[in-house]
């Protein structure tokens, strides 16, 4: 994977923390965008973590460059970000990012976050998700469509759309719902075919604006 922050000691804290998993391994880190960039086209690692905010290039222009819609074979970029970066974070996810975490985050939910990326899956730290998920404009829906896309919904699938919507990863909806992760990526299909969302990220934006989930606390 690849590691760009303008930060060196974040860098390294990243890099001892994902060293440390038997099947991760950090091939090369960038101090900023265009550096990112420039390497992760020429390496191709399997996830590219970066930083929001960075010299020269951004992490929202690194996003869609590495990750965008358009692109025939897009890398997986997971965005760091702080509270106080909601809008170019819900930016990046337009532009393509298939997971956020804080900087804040503990070390498990940063390989959970590697993990979930390179296995094509998107993981989105749960505060994230609150702050974020619910103010996504491309999510907007009229009351009308909103109420047609939960009626077309199973309870079961209803489940899923929740356990998504706060964060949960495939293995971990398995594990509370007591499905195989066969049944899980089919349901999840048939999510995205009934609410014309293109990905999982797309599945907890319609969660949060139709109030399918509501934060707690």
């Amino acid at each position: 994977m690849l590691v760009a922050d303008d930060q060196e000691l974040v860098r390294t804290g990243f890099r001892l923390i994902l060293d440390t998993q038997p099947e991760m391994q950090v091939v090369a880190e960038a101090a900023d965008g265009v550096e990112c960039v420039e390497l992760a086209r020429r390496l191709r690692p399997d996830v590219c973590l970066v930083d929001i905010r960075m010299p020269r290039l951004n992490g929202l222009e690194v996003t869609r460059l590495l990750a965008g819609p358009e692109l025939r074979d897009p890398l997986n970029v997971v965005v760091i970000t702080t509270f106080d970066q909601d809008d170019y974070v819900a930016s990046a996810l337009r532009a393509g990012a298939c997971g956020f975490l804080l900087k804040d985050a503990s070390p498990a939910l940063l390989v959970e976050a590697v993990r979930a990326a390179a296995r094509g899956d998107a993981l989105i730290s749960p505060k994230v998700t609150v702050r974020l998920l619910r103010r996504l404009e491309e999510f907007e829906r009229t009351a009308a469509d909103a109420t047609s896309g939960r009626s077309e919904l199973s309870d079961r699938e209803l489940d899923i759309v929740r356990l998504v919507a706060i964060g949960r990863t495939n293995q971990e909806i398995c594990d509370e719902l007591i499905l195989s992760l066969s049944s899980v990526k089919t349901y999840l299909g048939r999510i995205q075919g009934k609410l014309g969302a293109r990905n999982r990220v797309e599945i907890a934006a319609w969660a949060w604006k139709q109030d399918v989930v509501r934060p707690t606390g």
